[in-house]
């Protein structure tokens, strides 16, 4: 008889930096007696997060359950990468019994949700949930609407105007697409900082939602796993700021990846990469970086000024090779500025 269970997926949204790859290694790292299968999504040509997950690939998520899609936003290649890649999957002789899914951070949630109403997958799997995870420190500063009584004021006065910035659209539409949200690195933010970024997301929720504070990416499985939500069936209830729309474009942002020789002063370097952030309006970094004399590599993740690193393995028999991947909106990627900004850092 064949089996007409679906597969449960749960899809991990969340803005550049929120935290999502943190949070797989720990439900990869404490997923039960679950096999599990992980698919992850980057914006941009250098794969790093894929490579993070693969060492903690184990029994229960083995390397080759870890698939990087890495030609496009995933919601803009549902039918060239998503959809061939949830077929082999389900043709293996063991199923997962549960797939992760990490979309990038610039990707709407709401177009991936509806790929899975196609012919070819629908009977097969389901969205158990979708899980956005949200910065603390960012969302109670409001770099997402930095004065909301002003956008409304402006759009009263004239309806033709939309004051909305990329990025906001970006949140919001991975806010009202969420069945959960979890604000990530809640230990840095404080109650106060909590409070205020809990009022922001229920403000911009179209629905009520729960929302959980979230540490290192530290939460119980159960909590985030089985929600049962099959979203693709629920659709009506996630509006977008793209509904209507045949596609959407990222034109908005763009990326560009900076090779480095190696570094003599790390501190020197993170300053670096934080004026970055002050000075050009970079809104991310990530990547590894060979340090003179060091044989490991030194995995490095910047949002905005927040710079965090830390030698994650040996070389090995890889080049020692830095690469970064420089993410901002479009108008603001300047590759030789951002080159050169970087290249200060290390002595001729």
């Amino acid at each position: 008889m064949p089996d007409l269970t679906k597969v449960p997926v749960t899809v991990i949204t969340g803005f550049l930096g929120a935290g999502k790859t943190t949070l797989i290694r720990h439900l990869m790292a404490n997923a039960g007696d679950r096999k599990l299968a992980v698919l992850v999504n980057e914006f941009g040509t250098v794969g790093v997060d894929g490579d993070i997950l693969r060492q903690c690939a184990d029994e229960n998520c083995p390397d080759e359950n870890i698939v990087e899609l890495a030609n496009g936003c995933i919601c803009c290649t549902v039918a060239d990468e998503f959809i061939p890649t949830i077929e082999a999957l389900m043709a293996r002789p063991q199923k997962p019994d549960h797939i992760l899914i990490e979309t990038s951070g610039l990707a709407l949630p709401k177009p991936l949700l509806k790929a899975f109403d196609w012919p070819a997958i629908r009977s097969k799997i389901t969205v158990d949930g979708v899980i956005a995870l949200a910065d603390v420190e960012a969302v109670a500063a409001g770099r997402f609407a930095p004065n909301v009584a002003a956008v409304d004021a402006q759009r009263l006065a004239d309806d033709s105007l939309d004051h909305e910035t990329p990025l906001s659209e970006v949140f919001e539409d991975q806010i009202a697409c969420a069945d959960l949200v979890l604000l990530s690195k809640a230990d840095l933010a404080g109650e106060a900082g909590l409070a205020a970024a809990r009022a922001v997301i229920e403000a911009e929720a179209p629905r009520k939602l729960p929302i959980l504070p979230l540490t290192e990416g530290v939460i119980d499985p159960n909590v985030v796993l089985g929600l049962g939500a099959a979203a693709e069936d629920d659709l009506a209830a996630r509006p977008s700021h793209h509904d209507g729309a045949d596609d959407h474009e990222h034109d908005e942002f763009d990326t560009v990846v900076i090779e480095l020789p190696e570094i003599t002063d790390l501190d020197q370097f993170v300053s670096a990469v934080q004026r970055l952030a002050r000075d050009q309006n970079i809104l991310r970094v990530k990547g590894h970086v060979a340090v003179q004399g060091k044989p490991m590599r030194l995995l490095v993740q910047g949002v905005g000024a927040r710079v965090r690193h830390q030698f994650d393995r040996p070389w090995g028999t890889d080049p020692r090779r830095s690469a970064l991947v420089v993410i901002a909106e479009h108008d603001d990627v300047d590759p030789e500025a951002i080159r050169a900004a970087l290249l200060a850092s290390v002595p001729a």
